[in-house]
């Protein structure tokens, strides 16, 4: 039943998404580029600069999570030669996971608020390496830190600079940025329900098999790594439920917009994301045992 208290809301907001995305001409860009600019950063802010949030103490989980994305690039490879299938268009999505539209709502709901801070470490960590490796290996040629200028960006490193020098925001600004970031986490789920709309069934092989792949590396480099890192309980069932989250909706969106086959990343995505149905309640049995 706890299990199943996890899962279904995360599934079920997805699922309403989805539901009022279908026959309907929606056009997520402001949403997006409201919980990008706004909700995103808030919950970001809010989480580093708590009291909570200790920079030393996530240095091992930041790592972890940076392994599990790098190393399941590298397991994934020889798949994807085996697959006959070009490496930027199957390799990406095996390790960018959905660590905000899914991640951070399951860890949240699984481990309660004091997963916030890990949670937001790995969602970090993720998305650092997706805008900056990911974007090169889907174009060599690309260059710039734009990233770096983001609201997302700019939040962490405030937040970061809030925590490290001890202040604390006033009270009544604390929650107010804290209620702001916690709309982030159903709209995400919301919006990534809608997405599920606009990518299809093609290349239904390929999907599979990267639905199959994606947490099976993730979950493969976890029991490599946590071992020698000594985790603390609480970081080391947040990096096993990293490690089995599904393929990032936004590797359809920059396969789209690098024009590296965004039909069958699509189809990755889409199974990868149905997948997950099956694979995240055996994966919290073990995180929360």
């Amino acid at each position: 039943m706890r299990i199943l208290s996890i899962v279904f809301p995360v599934f079920a907001i997805i699922g309403l998404g989805y539901g009022y995305g279908r026959g309907k001409r929606l056009d997520l860009g402001m949403t997006n580029q409201i919980a990008m600019d706004v909700l995103v950063p808030a919950l970001v802010f809010s989480a580093l600069a708590s009291q909570a949030f200790d920079t030393a103490r996530y240095a091992k989980l930041a790592l972890g999570g940076a392994a599990v994305v790098l190393g399941s690039g590298l397991l994934a490879y020889p798949f994807a030669r085996l697959l006959k299938v070009q490496v930027k268009t199957f390799v990406p999505p095996m390790m960018f996971s959905n660590s905000g539209n899914m991640g951070i709502p399951v860890m949240v709901l699984a481990c309660g608020d004091a997963a916030v801070p890990g949670a937001v470490v790995l969602f970090l960590v993720e998305m650092l390496l997706h805008f900056s490796l990911g974007a090169f290996l889907l174009d060599r040629r690309m260059r710039g830190m734009r990233w770096l200028r983001s609201p997302v960006m700019l939040a962490t490193l405030l937040g970061l600079g809030v925590s490290l020098s001890g202040a604390t925001p006033p009270a009544p600004v604390s929650a107010a940025v804290r209620t702001v970031g916690d709309a982030a986490i159903p709209l995400l789920l919301f919006a990534l329900g809608v997405r599920l709309n606009e990518i299809s069934f093609q290349d239904w092989r390929l999907g599979l098999a990267g639905a199959l792949l994606c947490p099976a590396t993730g979950l493969a480099m976890v029991a490599l790594i946590a071992p020698a890192l000594a985790l603390a309980p609480l970081e080391r069932s947040l990096l096993l439920i990293f490690g089995a989250l599904p393929p990032a909706v936004l590797n359809y969106l920059m396969a789209e917009q690098y024009r590296q086959e965004p039909e069958r990343v699509a189809s990755i995505v889409l199974l990868g994301n149905l997948a997950a149905l099956g694979v995240m309640p055996i994966v919290l049995a073990f995180a929360l045992h």
